[in-house]
């Protein structure tokens, strides 16, 4: 009978343990830091203007065609 009680409280402290270290896991919270928000912007900064020089000529053009077309049917 001895041996029984001595293994169930082997497993009760084996239990408490990884309910400790599950615990620890669940609980230890890293979020990004500012380097990695920094990095971010830094990063949809250099697309917003890659797209502003991509799209930006071809957008002129069309408002200027649409600027001579309205000025050539005598659209004021």
């Amino acid at each position: 009978m001895t041996k029984f009680y001595l293994a169930v409280w082997r497993v009760r402290a084996f239990c408490a343990d990884s309910a400790r270290t599950v615990t620890r896991v669940i609980r230890k919270e890293e979020g990004a830091s500012l380097v990695e928000y920094a990095l971010l912007v830094a990063l949809i900064a250099m697309v917003c203007i890659a797209a502003v020089a991509v799209l930006g000529t071809y957008i002129s053009n069309v408002f200027t065609n649409i600027k001579a077309n309205l000025t050539s049917n005598n659209v004021q």
